[in-house]
């Protein structure tokens, strides 16, 4: 077996006939969860949020996507390209904004626009609008951050939504015809084996079209830093995330695209990081595990449409 799992630069080659570059775009805005009327932010998350290794926020969206795209133009020969609105919720401003943020990232050789955001902020009205851009000739992605679907840890985290929230959005998503990824963390303190396969069966079950797994790393200076310090928490070991990347993979509809297997993150500030650890030794770890015990993505997919009365048919 080549691949034990569908792999997402595999899946945009065959979609687009060619290697395809992801181009960060950082707004200026911030996330539901941070503002005035926010929680305070997830326990995890930093001030910088997810856009460590963007482009200023000072700078347009057509200046960020021209820089990048130069860049990576001359580096690899590159031809096609997917916008991606990476940092903080990108559906969590004015509506008429989030217009013309989008639209400034339709420019010649940007195949697909990508809007990373959290569930409680999809709305049809954004919606709309993106399929009004989508219907001009440019495709649309949607990731969502779930990061686990254990509603009582997602409480723990100070993470603003819960599992409800998610669904609903994935829901409304697909009806109007956008692709979807989900992003969870595997190793969340207080998440068991048990919290991976159901993560799996959920996505599943609800027939997202990609995942994005991530390792939890603690920044300094956020409440879950605090924790790590006074030792209230415990981070699982490389092996155990190896057998949970493994064993989620397993569970997992094999329809469904795997954007990744493990983040990177910022070396500095941090108090943990992929166990001291590169990110590509973690994934060939992942990759070596998966092939000495059998394990390919949808082994165990068997628990959808009426298990129990397959037999009688």
């Amino acid at each position: 077996m080549e691949d034990r799992y569908r792999i997402y630069s595999k899946y945009l080659k065959d979609k687009y006939g060619e290697k395809v570059y992801k181009l960060p775009i950082n707004l200026p805005i911030t996330c539901p969860n941070r503002d005035e009327n926010g929680y305070g932010g997830c326990t995890f998350c930093a001030d910088v949020g997810a856009g460590f290794e963007s482009l200023q926020n000072t700078l347009s969206v057509k200046e960020q996507l021209s820089k990048n795209m130069e860049y990576i133009k001359e580096r690899y020969k590159a031809r096609k390209f997917i916008a991606y609105f990476q940092n903080y919720t990108n559906t969590y401003m004015k509506l008429s904004d989030f217009r013309e943020y989008i639209k400034d990232a339709k420019m010649d050789n940007i195949v697909e626009i990508d809007i990373s955001t959290r569930p409680d902020a999809i709305n049809d009205e954004y919606l709309k609008a993106l399929k009004d851009l989508q219907e001009e000739g440019i495709n649309i992605s949607i990731e969502l951050g779930l990061q686990t679907v254990n509603y009582h840890t997602l409480n723990k985290i100070n993470r603003g939504h819960t599992l409800a929230e998610f669904i609903d959005a994935i829901l409304r998503i697909k009806k109007y015809g956008f692709e979807t990824c989900a992003h969870l963390i595997l190793n969340l303190p207080g998440d068991t084996i048990d919290d991976v396969i159901e993560s799996a069966k959920v996505l599943s079950a609800l027939k997202v079209d990609g995942v994005k797994l991530h390792s939890l790393y603690i920044v300094k200076g956020t409440q879950m830093a605090k924790e790590y310090e006074n030792k209230s928490i415990d981070i699982i070991s490389l092996d155990e995330y190896v057998k949970r990347v493994a064993t989620f993979l397993e569970y997992l509809n094999e329809d469904i695209v795997i954007h990744r297997l493990i983040g990177r993150a910022p070396e500095e500030n941090t108090l943990f990081c992929n166990w001291n650890t590169s990110w590509w030794k973690i994934k060939d770890m992942i990759d070596e595990y998966m092939k000495e015990n059998d394990i390919y993505q949808g082994k165990k997919c068997d628990y959808l449409n009426g298990k129990t009365v397959k037999k009688f048919i």
